[in-house]
């Protein structure tokens, strides 16, 4: 220890979240500047940040002390009274040694798991049980004994301060003095003296830390704003009283309190000594069956499903297996892959769907022989060492994919198996992103909504921005920070706020199997329901912990029902098993961009990109999905031509060309690089997955070192193989100098081909099912997405494509999912709003045993009216479900109640023995009473029924009878809209130009500051709605057409943030009844020359340098094309690439139009522009 004898132990990282404005990072690097030997860290009620912490203290050379801020129940912990039990003390817990580290891991998990009400708490008796090896601070004034001497009973405060130190023990507990410039604390602190000289009890001095310079309390202010949802101008919140809650130096405490206090920092310091370790792995046990060595009995399973999968099994085959298997065995993961391998046979044998691989897992042949995987790796070319690499020890990830209706049964099975104690999900942090981080500061800062989301929109959405980076590739962003002081002070202090942790949740798919007791290696947290780890999924694999992803997929419940309803309707067992994936029906309905339910390949985007490439072969599928995303596009258009004119194709290098030839001469995957490595620069394949991972995180002097050794080689030394080099093997420096630029370039987008070809699989196989089985296809996909209104609506007009006949629900048809009915699909009744799964489980029962309903007041005698009441009754007739027994639906609304308390009072008096036959026949004669002589409602209230109930208009639509003028005139529609998104590459685009047409079904006028109008409405098209606002000007030139249930035209700007979904900003408003005939009349010469025409279609070329500047001027270029729609193809030229790339047919011009032309040379220059 220095001479500067004290240490922080009452210290909140940004894991007390929202609350603590430490990064670790930081804090650390700031300790140091003081000269600190040690550190501790004290979260409220969490562990969240304590192995984070512990590396990055080890890292500088700074001890880490790990505890918490404990929360106290005055009573039990298990007591859940409002009025009392809300009510909470505080208690700071060091782990002084490795049993104390123990004790803190189970306080804080039994705190979230058995004792959470409002916070996580813990009580006396807990601490009693658990006590050894802690050392207990009083904490702050809303520690016990010092919120009794707030109250003036300095009794009670002896009497808790008593009661610590029984319960911990004689020097394991200290009463805790703190000074901010608080009145309170001074009073406080005297007494805390008082008590320390009356009982012995040794007094430590801590700041509380909350941030780490003086400066920051102004920021971490603002943090609390966003935390509670207040502004900096609200009085009523939570505020702290100083800006004195900063990493203080020696000097600085030592001028506030006594010496003892300050001494007794640096006593607890030495005396707390824990190490996490970080070098022992800690897998659970598979039990094989007697009889059996471990290894004998997983090379049985290897060996046996290899026999299986392959009817020749040649020497390079068993080779492999062979390979794989001894660095398995000689890495210790044995266990692992039978434990994968059990649970995965598990669910294949309960007949649960399971992915055909998911990530690099699908290289190893291991997998595939175990049937862990379904994707031959040797047929592909898979490489093992991409997924479990000898040179570099790592646990080894094998990610699997269920049927998302039953994940929860296999992750069940593997609680029963190793014990729930042992099994836990993972926990997850969501930060605050750079946009997100804009938004909330400008809240906290009650600055106006437009201002704050004009600064935010300035950050490009794209992964892994920041506002740093924004602020570097954005000038107009840049000069707004640079020129206005207000604009500075928001972008400044949401730089501070970004990344930081904003909320807990559980991981999607990760479940943690541990050897032992969970808590024995990592504390446990709460996510409402969940339990799951208080370590993120790193840390867990750094502790040595086994972590497995059971991710649920929709795609193979769709794949499930779908073969389910070919063997009821065809009596075909289809199994994908053993598929080629050759067939080139398939592949035409790829080619066609037919694509609409097809797993990966169903975006706009993505269908506009298959229209090009006409995908011809698997390969094609496979290559498509790795560049389909953003980075990795650019090489889109080389790909698509060398794919069209294969002879074309040219290599850096000849030994380029086996490796290369399947992607036409494109890098598209991370085992392509591996590859080129290991066979020109003559590196070990697991060396070459390094220099891999080196390149894809950009990692400098690696990648400087290992060119020289890629180039010249390197001779064998400290147990190293010889590396032959490129030029030993036959290339020359040069060419090995750009073959190396090239992989450099490329590696930080490569996609890892184990993992897309695994998804191509299952992208084929439902592209099968389209082909061969539309209507079950369809059917199954509807059933599993049937929550989500506007997609539903979106594959009805699929299915309307294909011929398909949408039946609607029917009481004495439909099932709870959507089923099919003589080549037609059948309305599911769970989609029905208000209609459970009891409910529809009875009406099939009922069925089942009494044929068919033959009338409302059969119906419901024969359901269970404990089941049934009338609110389903009523979502069931508003939706047409009774349609099919010749009633009005009018008739039915005005009888349904009736008729089910006369069924019930009917049951009732059953079941009391209260009848005669005269009792029953009055009953009967009540149930059956005739329906009222009503007319039906008209279309316009039966269609607003249906949608209201299933989300969508079944009998009808508004909007049919302009299907055509729509499809002529609008330049998108709700459903692309709706993609646009951070992680998706679409067409459309925050500021894209569009013209939607749709019939509002909501209106809201609000009046603005300047006492003006505007107005808010919701458009509904063919494929679900999008939100438009109408700014004043707008307004008054539209407010007569501006009603609910109008049908419109609207041309608008599109305004996407990743907060909300995408809305519209109206700039144009036609009333489409009127403005559709006088369109077409104003058109009619120019329709007639199309139809002249209409087999001389032009076509517009438009050149660009290269994909960057192409876009630069994407923005403008589709305003100018969108505004002048026509029948002309629009082919846009890369000039670099010598690549074409075919925009789709609603992009089409009129090539004609002069105003079109005059923009785009203005745009692009006039050589750039050609039409023939």
């Amino acid at each position: 220890m220095s001479d500067n004898k004290f240490t922080h132990l009452h210290l909140h990282t940004e894991y007390s979240l929202l609350d603590g404005a430490c990064r670790i990072k930081e804090l650390i690097k700031k300790a140091k500047e003081l000269n600190m030997d040690a550190l501790a860290i004290t979260d409220h009620g969490s562990m969240y940040g304590a192995v984070e912490f512990y590396k990055q203290a080890k890292k500088e050379g700074i001890k880490p002390i790990l505890g918490f801020e404990a929360y106290i129940s005055p009573r039990r912990m298990t007591d859940r009274d409002p009025q009392v039990d809300k009510n909470l003390y505080h208690l700071v817990l060091l782990a002084e040694n490795q049993q104390g580290w123990q004790n803190l891991m189970t306080l804080c998990s039994l705190g979230f798991v058995d004792g959470y009400y409002y916070k996580p708490r813990i009580d006396h008796e807990t601490l009693r049980v658990y006590k050894d090896g802690i050392i207990a601070l009083s904490a702050c004034l809303a520690g016990e004994v010092q919120a009794y001497l707030l109250e003036d009973n300095y009794n009670e405060a002896l009497k808790a301060a008593l009661l610590y130190k029984d319960i911990f023990g004689e020097e394991n507990f200290f009463l805790e003095m703190q000074d901010h410039g608080i009145n309170e604390q001074k009073a406080v602190n005297d007494y805390l003296q008082k008590i320390s000289r009356e009982t012995g009890i040794g007094l430590v001095a801590t700041n509380d830390v909350h941030y780490i310079n003086k400066e920051d309390a102004y920021f971490h202010d603002v943090l609390l704003c966003i935390q509670m949802q207040k502004t900096i101008m609200d009085e009523d919140r939570m505020k702290f009283p100083s800006d004195e809650f900063y990493l203080k130096s020696f000097e600085e405490m030592a001028g506030l309190f006594p010496a003892a206090a300050i001494g007794n920092t640096a006593q607890i310091a030495e005396r707390c000594n824990v190490d996490l370790d970080f070098n022992t792995v800690h897998l659970p046990e598979f039990k094989v069956p007697e009889g059996y060595e471990k290894s004998e009995y997983f090379r049985k399973i290897c060996q046996e499903g290899l026999r299986e999968r392959y009817k020749n099994i040649t020497v390079e085959i068993r080779q492999r297996l062979e390979y794989e298997i001894s660095v398995i065995e000689q890495m210790g993961y044995v266990d692992y892959f039978l434990i994968v391998w059990d649970f995965i046979k598990y669910a294949r044998d309960n007949k649960i769907m399971v992915g055909p691989g998911r990530g690099s897992a699908a290289g190893s042949l291991v997998a595939y022989s175990m049937k862990i995987t379904n994707i031959d790796p040797l047929k592909y070319n898979l490489i093992f060492e991409r997924f479990l690499n000898p040179d570099r020890i790592s646990m080894p990830d094998i990610d699997v994919d269920f049927c998302y209706e039953r994940r929860e049964e296999v992750i069940d099975y593997v609680k029963e198996k190793y014990g729930h104690e042992r099994v836990a999900q993972i926990i997850t942090f969501g930060t605050m992103a750079a946009r997100g981080s804009i938004r909330d500061v400008g809240r906290a800062l009650n600055m106006p909504y437009g201002e704050v989301d004009f600064i935010a929109k300035k950050i490009p959405m794209a992964i892994g921005m920041t506002i740093n980076s924004a602020l570097e590739v954005n000038k107009e962003l840049k000069d707004l920070y640079e020129g206005e002081t207000k604009v500075k002070k928001l972008i400044d202090l949401a730089m501070q706020v970004e990344g930081l942790p904003r909320h807990s949740s559980t991981h999607a798919a990760g479940v943690l199997i541990s050897k032992e007791e969970v808590t024995k290696y990592v504390p446990l947290s709460r996510n409402k329901d969940v339990i799951t780890t208080q370590f993120n999924m790193i840390e867990l694999e750094e502790l040595g912990l086994l972590k497995m992803d059971f991710l649920g997929l929709r795609t193979l419940t769709v794949i499930r029902d779908a073969i389910d309803l070919i063997e009821q309707n065809h009596h075909a067992k289809i199994d994908f098993q053993n598929c080629n994936y050759d067939d080139k029906k398939v592949y035409k309905l790829f080619a066609n961009s037919e694509t609409l339910g097809i797993f990966q390949f169903e975006s706009s985007g993505m269908r506009a990109f298959l229209s090009e490439l006409k995908p011809s072969e698997f390969e094609n599928l496979s290559a498509a999905n790795a560049l389909y995303r953003p980075g990795p596009m650019g090489q889109i258009p080389v790909y698509i031509k060398n794919k069209l004119n294969p002879d074309k194709v040219t290599y850096i290098h000849p030994k380029l060309e086996p490796i290369l030839n399947v992607t036409y001469s494109c890098m598209v995957y991370q085992e392509q690089v591996m590859q080129i490595v290991r066979d020109i620069g003559g590196f070990t394949m697991g060396r070459s997955d390094l220099l891999r991972r080196a390149m894809g995180k950009k990692k400098m002097d690696v990648m400087l070192k290992e060119r020289q050794n890629f180039i010249y080689g390197k001779k064998a030394e400290n147990g190293e193989p010889e590396i032959r080099g490129a030029v030993n093997n036959g290339v020359d420096e040069k060419t090995a100098n750009e073959i190396y630029d090239l992989m450099a370039e490329f590696a930080k987008y490569a996609f890892p081909k184990a993992h897309s070809v695994a998804y191509a699989a299952l992208a084929y196989e439902t592209a099968w099912l389209k082909t061969y089985y539309p209507v079950e296809f369809m059917a199954a996909l509807i059933s599993s997405i049937m929550g989500s209104a506007g997609t539903v609506s979106l594959y009805v007009r699929e299915c309307k494509r294909l011929g398909i006949e949408i039946l609607p629900p029917d009481i004495n048809e439909s099932m709870g999912k959507f089923t099919v009915e003589n080549r037609s699909i059948r309305f599911g009744l769970a989609a029905v709003k208000n209609v459970g799964t009891n409910v529809i489980q009875e009406i099939v029962k009922a069925r089942e045993e009494n044929v068919r309903f033959t009338s409302f007041a059969d119906f419901c005698t024969k359901v269970d009216p404990v089941v049934l009441n009338k609110r389903q009754i009523e979502s069931l007739i508003k939706c047409g479900a009774f349609d099919s027994l010749n009633v009005r639906r009018s008739q039915l609304m005005a009888i349904y109640e009736r008729t089910i308390d006369s069924v019930t009072a009917q049951k009732k008096r059953n079941i009391e023995g209260q009848f005669s036959l005269f009792d029953s026949f009055k009953t009967e004669v009540e149930i059956c009473d005739e329906l009222p002589l009503l007319p039906e409602y008209n279309e316009k209230t039966l269609l607003s029924m249906e949608k209201e109930m299933v989300g969508l208009y079944l009998s009808g639509h508004p909007l049919s009878e302009y299907e055509g003028v729509l499809e002529k005139y609008a330049t998108t529609n709700s459903s692309e809209i709706s993609e646009i998104s951070e992680q998706q590459e679409t067409v459309l685009y925050d500021g894209s130009r569009v013209v939607l047409g749709g019939i509002i079904i909501k209106k809201q006028n609000k009046i603005t500051k300047n006492n003006n109008m505007m107005a808010f409405i919701t458009l509904e098209d063919l494929y679900g709605t999008v939100e438009g606002i109408i700014f004043p000007k707008i307004y008054d030139n539209c407010k007569d057409i501006l009603y609910e249930d109008n049908i419109i035209l609207v041309e608008g700007t599109i305004d996407a943030s990743e907060e909300e979904t995408p809305k519209l900003i109206i700039n144009k408003v036609t009333e489409l009844k009127k403005e559709h005939e006088e369109l077409t009349g104003q058109n009619n010469q120019n329709n007639q020359n199309t139809q002249n025409n209409q087999n001389k279609q032009n076509k517009l070329y438009i050149k660009v340098k290269d994909t960057e500047n192409y876009k630069n001027i994407k923005k403008d270029l589709f305003h100018c094309i969108c505004s002048h729609k026509g029948g002309d193809c629009v082919i846009i030229y890369n000039e670099k690439d010598k690549a074409n790339m075919v925009l789709p047919n609603k992009y089409s011009v009129n090539a004609e139009d002069e105003v079109l032309i005059t923009g785009l040379k203005e745009l692009l220059g006039e050589k750039n522009i050609a039409i023939i």
